[in-house]
């Protein structure tokens, strides 16, 4: 599926100048508050990718293991959120992996696959399995071309949503089995942040 990019939108100068730490600190805390899956066996992924596979729009953002040591690359994500209208799947590819369907899904064009910074996730999961993705839509990029000054997750919310988001759980380890509530919680907000975003930009006319 191509999604049209309208660069001639009118957006309002309030989306198009920068949003200071201030401000945006000043705003409402969110997350994620409806259902949430944690998928680590086969027969859990089944079951979610029964119920992505009819999505017109996925929130899509993965989690990475951070690495503190001077010159030691990340390895691959530890985990893959995919958020649906009403249900976010965060899949902890340490026990599924990606050559089971998920890649398919991946490459799946009839499927929006809606993130930021979509090309490094991108990068990650093809160390894990070889994959054509498709329909994937970087907003931070987009936010770049129609001259917005806010291009990464949370400043776009900010910017388009109204709100703040925790950063409290971004450096934390995302290998840890089980994760902690706090970790899921803050892997399924992104993803539905990234889906928020993307009906967000809808609604500006630019996509």
């Amino acid at each position: 599926m191509t999604v049209q990019i309208n660069l001639d939108a009118q957006i309002a100068e309030m989306h198009l100048r920068a949003y200071p730490n201030e401000e945006i600190n000043d705003m409402p805390l969110r997350k994620w508050e409806g259902e949430t899956r944690v998928i680590r066996n086969n027969k859990q992924l089944d079951w979610a990718l029964a119920r992505m596979e009819s999505e017109p729009l996925l929130g899509f953002d993965t989690e990475t293991r951070p690495v503190f040591k001077k010159g030691h690359t990340p390895g691959p994500p530890n985990l893959l959120q995919l958020a649906t209208v009403d249900r976010v799947f965060v899949i902890q590819l340490q026990h599924v992996g990606l050559d089971n369907g998920l890649a398919e899904l991946l490459g799946n064009k009839n499927i929006i696959k809606s993130g930021v910074a979509v090309h490094d996730d991108l990068v990650g999961l093809k160390k894990l399995c070889r994959f054509t993705p498709q329909s994937f839509v970087d907003l931070g990029q987009i936010s770049q071309q129609v001259n917005m000054q806010t291009h990464g997750l949370r400043n776009l919310a900010a910017n388009l949503l109204g709100f703040r988001v925790s950063k409290s759980a971004q450096c934390s380890n995302w290998a840890r089995d089980p994760l902690s509530h706090k970790q899921v919680i803050y892997a399924a907000t992104d993803a539905w942040i990234s889906r928020e975003l993307f009906i967000a930009f809808q609604k500006l006319g630019i996509l």
